[in-house]
């Protein structure tokens, strides 16, 4: 069941593989994005030292969470992947030009996941022309519609 989606990212990037990543989250972290409370339009992924980061992912807190902790909304969270993924991404990242960015955040057996996607940047040509075939799709389903 997803919880939020990346609209943007399929918009700008072409996307090559997807890795499905656990999250280290604080209680209000998860309660907020149970919440629907989330936002990872403007986030992206960065290898730091061997590990997996996500930047920029915003958190609203609920206003009745805790109050005791000082929650962050934009800190940086750590994604949890199996050590030949890691690698891989990091190979890909390093030599050839990849980039690694969240396509969505979703529940797997009641944990919250995130999917990162292994993206080459589109051009703005690339993205008319996507453009274009998703209004042709678009269209013709419209005539087939009308014919029967």
């Amino acid at each position: 069941m997803s919880i939020i989606d990346n609209r943007k990212a399929f918009h700008d990037y072409f996307i090559e593989e997807r890795f499905e990543a656990g999250m280290v989250l604080e209680g209000w972290e998860v309660k907020g994005i149970r919440a629907g409370r989330a936002n990872i339009k403007e986030a992206y992924v960065v290898v730091r030292g061997g590990e997996i980061f996500l930047l920029g992912m915003h958190i609203t807190p609920l206003a009745s969470a805790s109050t005791h902790v000082k929650p962050d909304p934009t800190r940086t969270r750590k994604l949890l992947l199996h050590a030949r993924e890691i690698d891989k991404l990091i190979g890909k990242v390093e030599r050839a030009g990849y980039a690694l960015v969240p396509l969505d955040l979703h529940f797997s057996k009641g944990r919250i996941k995130a999917t990162i996607g292994l993206a080459k940047g589109k051009k703005q040509f690339d993205k008319r022309e996507t453009e274009k075939q998703r209004d042709w799709e678009r269209d013709k389903a419209r005539l087939m519609r009308v014919k029967v």
